[in-house]
């Protein structure tokens, strides 16, 4: 029999030519064999039958030209039918239709998308991050999207001496987002390579008692917004609404009345025409106007723009488990104001909280007993969604390690997860390097402190791929030695790059010298809620579990979209229960608990949000808290019917398991709310618009 000679090239739809790859025949033939057989044996067997037939005429086909894509699949589809394998055959031709369904709709969309992401991916790419020409159209595709960043990022390596060179780093960094194995926070993807150049997310600003101090926090805010960064304030040195105003002898209008503006301000800023900017507000627990401050969000669609979040402390913690009274301060004078009942603060709060989710708490002292730099002051603010306590000015960059991709044959892969984390400690590191900063007193202290915040995401596909439900001590165990695994190889990777670049500035006022321990970084992990970064990587959110199994998304122009978690499509198939008639009820009840015919095992794995008891949720939290150096955000989700004292049992347990913050949703308590499901009464949703939904954008939590 004369030796095959394979093309060397294919002609893909867009004209372009690319390397001929056997294996993508032989996949594809497999994957189609076992969604009609369903065993995994047999399917290799048909496979490699047929894949030797088709090759045999791909080679006569090309002998004169690479062959187009096109060209090639009908060859396969015959190869199906002549080997007697028509039902084999039939499915393989239903996901030719399906793909291209897909490529008009990503063609109507005006996208280009050269790694077959999903289409709400495309989606949210086209939104937030894929750059625009002047009359805004689309002139990238996402690899080179990640090339563009790969090769900006990568340009610090020259200004050091290491064994990696600026080619090296490049590849390297463009292979782990292209594999969606890592990916950095969203200025960086928005940013990185443009004019623009701004590339954290998290800010903090101070907000001086003066009317200088406030509107100069004002325009700051509005340039960090405009380079699509957040920000977060503390209130507490504003003195309190009635105080006198010496100048004027006139009346101080207080903290709130001033977020006022903060918050309409950001309300007319669009980051980059991508997004609206986010604010956190923070008022101290002893401040005269704190009880105006707690109920600042009672009334629907005031402080839209702001999380809300009270920083108490230990002293007052203690108060209210005994009752006590506790003294209100005047930050301008440093004079009691009054005395009042801990506990009446602390149940407006809880009341807050049940009632609208605002406002979360900031434990403030567990938050500076971890202050890695306290010779430099007290952190009194964090980014908008609480995952980073920063001091004033101080700015961080974040990246997220996908879960979901360090498995291997149901088992952590802790190999590929050191190595990830490696490169990605490496990667923030240089875009502190390459970043424009927004304000000269930003860049002063970031790159003296280098702080940086290296995360995780699809921690609950990781927990599905290793049979660990979330909802079990098991999971709770998991998440506590993995995070501390990640925390000793990233401090490791920032030592491995402290030896080459030299530590931190203001390294000896930290407290790593104390341990003569030498980094580069004053911070290295963070726990954020990622975001349309975890859409993009198709992985749950952070550290959240799943939302729903099966939802209809709403994507451009009203399009809905169902969508169903790729792991348990890949499982349903295996066990014969992926039905048109199951995936229905699913996505009425967005949970797999209470619908008859799923094999109980199933059930047990795939547990969403709603599956878990909240001391679940906040016990996974403070795992994960136990080895983060910043905080882990979180959201603590509560079913409609939770009372006030469930919220108030929460809090009270989020500061003795020393987590640094906590934040609760309780379902329902918001109208506009991007997640829906179910009828009013609990009960499954009959019609198709009712059944569950989510916005183009959430991802979770």
């Amino acid at each position: 029999m004369p030796k095959l000679v394979l093309p060397r090239k294919i002609k893909k739809r867009d004209g372009s030519v690319v390397p001929f790859e056997k294996e993508k025949i032989r996949y594809a033939v497999e994957r189609a064999a076992f969604e009609v057989l369903q065993d995994r044996l047999r399917s290799i067997a048909v496979s490699e039958t047929v894949t030797d037939a088709v090759l045999a005429d791909v080679s006569r086909l090309s002998r004169k030209a690479p062959p187009g894509v096109e060209a090639v699949q009908d060859l396969v589809e015959q190869g199906l039918m002549k080997a007697g394998y028509g039902p084999i055959a039939r499915a393989y031709i239903l996901y030719r239709e399906r793909r291209a369904e897909m490529r008009q709709a990503k063609a109507a969309l005006g996208l280009r998308d050269d790694l077959k992401f999903p289409i709400n991916a495309m989606e949210v790419l086209k939104k937030r991050y894929l750059i625009k020409d002047d009359e805004r159209s689309i002139v990238e595709t996402p690899g080179e999207l990640f090339r563009r960043v790969a090769r900006h990022v990568a340009g610090a390596e020259k200004r050091f001496r290491s064994a990696v060179s600026a080619t090296e780093a490049e590849e390297t960094f463009y292979d782990m987002m292209r594999e969606l194995a890592f990916l950095p926070n969203s200025p960086t993807l928005m940013n990185a390579g443009t004019a623009l150049g701004q590339l954290s997310a998290c800010f903090v600003l101070p907000v001086d008692d003066s009317i200088d101090g406030i509107f100069g926090a004002l325009r700051h805010m509005a340039k960090i917004h405009q380079s699509g960064g957040g920000t977060g304030f503390s209130f507490s040195h504003l003195r309190p609404k009635g105080d006198l105003v010496k100048t004027t002898k006139g009346e101080a209008s207080g903290p709130v009345s001033f977020m006022s503006i903060f918050d309409a301000a950001t309300g007319v800023i669009v980051q980059g025409g991508r997004r609206r900017g986010a604010n956190m507000g923070i008022l101290s627990c002893d401040h005269p106007d704190i009880m105006e401050f707690i109920e600042a969000k009672i009334d629907r669609g005031r402080f839209a723009n702001f999380n809300l979040s009270v920083a108490v402390t230990d002293r007052f913690m203690d108060a209210v488990r005994r009752n006590g009274s506790f003294d209100l301060v005047n930050p301008r004078t440093g004079k009691k104001d009054r005395t009042v009942r801990a506990r009446t603060i602390f149940d407006l709060i809880v009341y807050g909280a049940w009632r609208t989710g605002d406002p979360g708490l900031i434990f403030a002292d567990t938050v500076n007993r971890r202050n890695p730099t306290p010779a430099l002051g007290r952190i009194e603010a964090t980014n908008p969604c609480g995952e980073l306590p920063l001091l004033s000015y101080e700015s961080c960059n974040l990246g997220s390690v996908n879960l979901a991709r360090m498995v291997k044959d149901g088992r952590p892969d802790w190999e590929r997860m050191a190595d990830t984390i490696r490169w990605g400690v490496r990667f923030l590191d240089d875009v502190i390097e390459v970043n424009n900063f927004p304000l000269p007193e930003i860049r002063e202290i970031t790159r003296a402190n280098r702080k940086i915040g290296l995360g995780v995401m699809g921690f609950a596909d990781m927990l599905i791929r290793l049979g660990t439900p979330y909802n079990t001590p098991e999971a709770e165990r998991f998440a506590r030695k993995l995070m501390d695994f990640i925390r000793r190889e990233s401090l490791k990777a920032s030592a491995v790059l402290a030896a080459e670049r030299g530590v931190f500035p203001n390294y000896d006022q930290s407290i790593f010298a104390r341990r003569n321990l030498p980094v580069r970084n004053a911070t290295v992990n963070t726990v954020a809620p990622t975001g349309t970064i975890s859409i993009i990587a198709g992985c749950s959110s952070g550290i959240e579990p799943l939302f729903a199994i099966s939802f209809v998304r709403n994507v451009l122009s009203g399009t809905r979209l169902f969508e169903i978690n790729p792991i348990f499509e890949k499982v349903a198939r295996a066990r014969g229960i992926y039905k048109r008639e199951i995936l229905a009820e699913i996505a009425r009840w967005g949970t797999l608990q209470k619908i008859r015919g799923i094999p109980r095992d199933i059930k047990r794995v795939f547990v969403t949000a709603f599956d878990v008891e909240p001391e679940q949720h906040l016990r996974i939290q403070a795992a994960f808290q136990e080895h983060c150096d910043n905080s882990v955000s979180k959201t603590i989700n509560l079913p409609t019917e939770s009372t006030i004292d469930d919220v108030r049992n929460i809090y009270l347990a989020a500061h003795r398991l020393k987590c640094k913050g906590i934040t609760i949703y309780r379902y329902g308590s918001r109208a506009e709310q991007v997640l829906s499901f179910r009828g009013a009464d609990g009960g499954p949703v009959i019609l198709e618009e009712d059944l569950v939904a989510a916005d183009s954008e959430f991802a979770g939590g």
